[in-house]
């Protein structure tokens, strides 16, 4: 099937390739794909191309890296480049999803239809960087994705449309991305295929309460301090996979801690106190509760199920980890 609508779209890593996979399969032409520029990574610090430009380059569709959209800051002459290009591609609506680029008004102004946002949430609960994460960290039982008409605030748009998907106890952010980027790519299609048939979608206000900053995640939050409640540290391990992972220090080696949930208190140990190892888990007292590690990882090291991590490392019951300090 093919349609008349032309979508420019912007966005960088996995979750918005699996947007742009969708919009280009269900026949939408896409003149121009933004990404953020290439960047090192991996042991050799290499630069590697996002998902997005891969998915668009394995596909033939013309990509521009822009490393700012804003005549303003350090990069006032990509910034008018990159603007120059917009104008001179034909298109009718901007799709953005997970872009890491601030878009000015005077990008918002150029598309026809405006630019719509596929957010991880369900607006306006969690805005900003990393409401898959917060989601996790605070115990929310439902998530999802709602697609927003942008303007120049963080997240404040008017609402298109959203779907909804429970967040499960063994749900980690790298499984509620995957379920919520699939959810966004059909989204987005059935989105476009409305505004293609109408000429325009119907918008919703957001509520001006009821909204919370999902700040980026820093690898200074890994640090697990045993003095919360197991519960609270379980939702911080699975938030933070898989980045940057749960951190407990035990006589100075960081262990990351990938698998935990929480279980009863025994005894009255100390929080960071090991009162158990077994096969099926290392038991350590919190401030409420205890917590089972379940798997476990050495610095340089792979990521290893209890029983396996065991075999290659001496824990004993009434050694201590160490609790970070107090913020």
């Amino acid at each position: 099937m093919s349609h008349s609508l032309r979508v420019v779209f912007a966005g960088t890593p996995e979750f918005a390739a699996a947007a742009l996979a969708a919009i280009h399969e269900a026949g939408f032409p896409v003149p121009l794909v933004l990404t953020q520029p290439d960047r090192p990574a991996g042991r050799g610090m290499k630069l590697q191309a996002s998902p997005v430009k891969r998915y668009a380059e394995e596909h033939g569709l013309s990509v521009a890296q822009p490393p700012s959209l804003r005549r303003t800051g350090k990069y006032p002459t990509e910034a008018a480049a990159a603007l120059d290009q917009l104008r001179a591609t034909p298109h009718d609506v901007m799709v953005v999803a997970a872009y890491g680029l601030l878009l000015p008004q005077e990008v918002l102004d150029i598309p026809p239809h405006g630019c719509i946002n596929i957010h991880a949430s369900l607006l306006p609960r969690w805005r900003g960087a990393a409401p898959i994460h917060r989601a996790i960290e605070a115990g929310d039982t439902e998530t999802g994705i709602t697609l927003m008409q942008m303007d120049v605030g963080l997240d404040t748009g008017a609402m298109i449309s959203e779907a909804r998907t429970p967040i499960h106890d063994t749900d980690t952010t790298a499984t509620l991305h995957d379920r919520l980027a699939h959810a966004g790519a059909h989204l987005i299609v059935d989105a476009l295929a409305e505004l293609e048939r109408s000429g325009k979608l119907a918008l919703t206000p957001q509520p001006a309460e009821g909204f919370t900053y999902a700040d980026k995640i820093g690898k200074h939050e890994a640090a697990l301090d045993w003095r919360r409640p197991a519960a609270v540290l379980a939702r911080q391990v699975r938030a933070f996979d898989p980045f940057p992972g749960g951190v407990a220090t035990l006589d100075g080696t960081a262990i990351k801690i990938w698998g935990a949930v929480p279980g009863e208190t025994r005894g009255n140990a100390a929080p960071g106190t090991i009162v158990e190892v077994s096969p099926e888990g290392v038991v350590v007292a919190c401030g409420e509760g205890a917590l089972i590690l379940t798997q476990l990882q050495k610095p340089g090291g792979k990521r290893l199920p209890v029983r396996e991590f065991l075999a290659g490392a001496t824990l004993a019951a009434g050694q201590q980890f160490q609790l970070p300090e107090a913020d």
